[in-house]
C-alpha cells in the first residue's frame, strides 16, 4: 500500500512538473504576457556598466535609461511604443542600444515621438531596426554620442509632409551619425548643432536628405542621397565641408542637389551631382564681405541646370569642375550675370576652342552669354519649350543678330580640353575649421570610437 501510494504521489509531482514547464513555455510563446513591464524593471535593477541581453520577445515602451549600460537585443528583441509617446528616453552617459527593433511610437510633432530619444552624452545606438516611428533619432543638447548601421524609417500611411524626420540633431555637438539606411521619413535635418561628422549615409525617398539650419563646421562625406525633394540645403550654417557624395534625382519645381542660402566658406567637393532641377543653388551666398565658397572637383551633369545664381554676388570659387550634359551650365536669376565670381579650370562639354599647346586647357576662354535662353530663366515654365524649333529658332535668330549687347554670364579662362584629369585641392580648404572632425580632439572617455 505504500509502495503504491509513493507512486501515485511521484507521478503526481511529475504531473505538476511538465504544468509548471507547459505554462513557462505558453508566457515565453506569449511575450508581452510575461515580458510587458519586465524590461524597465531588468534596467532599474541593472548596475552601472551592466550588459543587458534581455529573452527573445515583444516588450512594452517606452523605457527610461539613465544609467551606464548597455540594451542588447541580439536581433531577436523588439521594442514597441504601442503609439503613445517615444519608446526609448536615454536621460544619461554611456548607455548602448543596439540589435533591437523598437518600432511604433506616438504621432505628436509638438513632443518630438520618436523612437530613441537621446539627451545625454557617449552614447551609442547602432544595429538597429527603427520603424513607424514618427521621428527616429532625436539628439537634444547631446553630444559624443554615435548614431550608426540603424534602419530607420517614419509612418508609413503617413504623408510626407505629417512624417517626422528620421534623424533630429538639436543644440547637440561632435556627434557621428554614420552607416545608416533612411527611407521614406521627411527630412534629416542638423539645426544649431556643430562639429558633426555625417558619413556613408543612405537617404532616399524623403523631402530634405539633409538640412541645416544654423549649423556650422560640420563634414558631410561619403553620402548616398537620392530621389529626395531636396538633396543638401545649408541655411546660415558656414564652414561646413560636402565632399564625396552622390547627390542625385531632386527633381520637382523646387528640385535642388546642394543648396545654399546665405552662407560662407562651404566646401563643395568631389561630389557627383547628378539629374536634378538644378545641381546647385546659390542664394546670397557668400552672405558676408570678404569670406567665399569653394566648389571644385565635381561632377555636375545631366542637371536642368547645373549651377542656379539666385542673385548677382561675388567670393565664390568654382574650379575643375565637369559640366557634362546639362540643359544649362549655369543661370542667373536676376538680370544679371555670375562673371564676378572665378571660374578656372572646368571642363565645359560644350566648349568649341582649341589647345594648340597641347597644355590640356583651351587657348580661348570659354564663355557663356545670355540670349533667348534668359526667357526661360525668368519663367520657368517656359522651360518646358527648351529644344523645340520655336526656341531653338528664338534662340539661333538672337545670336545671330541680337536686339541687344549680350550679357557676359561667365568666362573661364582656362577651360580643361578633356573630363579627364586629377587637379588638387585648392589652397583655402575650410576643412582645418571642421574642429569635430579630428579625432584627436574628440573626448571619448567611454571609449566609444572603436565600437
Amino acid at each position: 500500500m505504500k509502495r503504491l501510494l509513493s507512486k501515485i504521489v511521484a507521478i503526481w509531482v511529475c504531473c505538476f512538473s511538465v504544468l509548471i514547464v507547459l505554462t513557462m513555455n505558453a508566457n515565453a510563446a506569449d511575450p508581452k504576457s510575461f515580458a510587458v513591464s519586465s524590461l524597465q524593471a531588468m534596467i532599474d535593477a541593472a548596475k552601472e556598466g551592466a550588459v543587458i541581453a534581455p529573452a527573445p520577445g515583444v516588450y512594452k515602451g517606452s523605457i527610461k535609461i539613465t544609467k551606464s549600460i548597455v540594451l542588447d537585443g541580439r536581433g531577436k528583441v523588439t521594442i514597441d511604443g504601442e503609439g503613445t509617446g517615444t519608446v526609448v528616453h536615454i536621460a544619461g552617459d554611456g548607455v548602448t542600444i543596439k540589435n533591437m527593433r523598437i518600432t511604433n511610437s506616438g504621432n505628436q510633432h509638438n513632443d518630438i515621438d520618436s523612437g530613441v530619444h537621446i539627451k545625454g552624452n557617449y552614447n551609442i545606438i547602432k544595429d538597429n531596426i527603427i520603424d513607424e516611428c514618427l521621428f527616429g533619432v532625436d539628439l537634444e543638447k547631446a553630444n559624443n554620442n554615435i548614431v550608426k548601421r540603424n534602419k530607420i524609417s517614419s509612418k508609413s500611411k503617413a504623408s510626407l509632409g505629417l512624417k517626422g524626420d528620421a534623424v533630429r540633431l538639436w543644440y547637440s555637438f561632435n556627434n557621428k551619425i554614420e552607416n545608416n539606411f533612411i527611407r521614406k521619413s521627411r527630412d534629416f535635418v542638423i539645426w544649431y548643432s556643430d562639429g558633426n561628422r555625417i558619413a556613408n549615409n543612405d537617404i532616399a525617398n524623403g523631402r530634405y536628405g539633409l538640412h541645416f539650419m544654423y549649423a556650422k563646421y560640420n563634414l558631410v562625406e561619403k553620402n548616398s542621397i537620392a530621389k529626395n525633394a531636396v538633396g543638401i540645403f545649408l541655411m546660415y550654417s558656414d564652414g561646413v565641408v560636402v565632399r564625396q557624395n552622390r547627390v542625385f534625382q531632386a527633381l520637382g519645381n523646387a528640385g535642388v542637389g546642394i543648396g545654399l542660402k546665405e552662407t560662407d566658406n562651404v566646401t563643395i567637393a568631389n561630389n557627383e551631382i547628378l539629374y536634378n532641377s538644378r545641381g546647385i543653388s546659390l542664394d546670397l551666398s557668400p552672405f558676408n564681405p570678404d569670406t567665399k565658397n569653394l566648389i571644385y572637383g565635381n561632377e555636375i551633369a545631366f542637371n536642368n541646370i547645373g549651377i542656379s545664381f539666385l542673385s548677382d554676388r561675388t567670393g565664390n570659387e568654382i574650379r575643375n569642375n565637369k559640366f557634362k550634359s546639362n540643359i544649362l551650365p549655369v543661370t542667373v536669376g536676376s538680370f544679371a550675370s555670375a562673371r564676378h565670381n572665378l571660374w578656372e579650370g572646368n571642363y565645359w562639354a560644350g566648349y568649341g576652342g582649341f589647345d594648340l599647346n597641347k597644355d590640356g586647357f583651351g587657348d580661348t576662354p570659354y564663355v557663356m552669354k545670355i540670349y533667348s535662353d534668359r526667357l526661360w530663366m525668368d519663367k520657368p515654365g517656359a522651360a518646358f519649350f527648351q529644344g523645340t524649333p520655336v526656341l531653338s529658332l528664338l534662340d539661333f535668330l538672337e545670336r545671330l543678330a541680337p536686339f541687344t549687347e549680350p550679357l557676359i554670364l561667365l568666362k573661364d579662362n582656362k577651360p580643361r580640353m578633356s573630363e579627364s584629369f586629377t587637379a588638387p585641392a585648392p589652397e583655402g580648404l575650410h576643412l582645418d575649421r571642421n574642429q569635430g572632425q579630428q579625432e584627436s580632439k574628440r573626448l571619448d572617455p567611454f571609449g566609444l570610437g572603436t565600437q
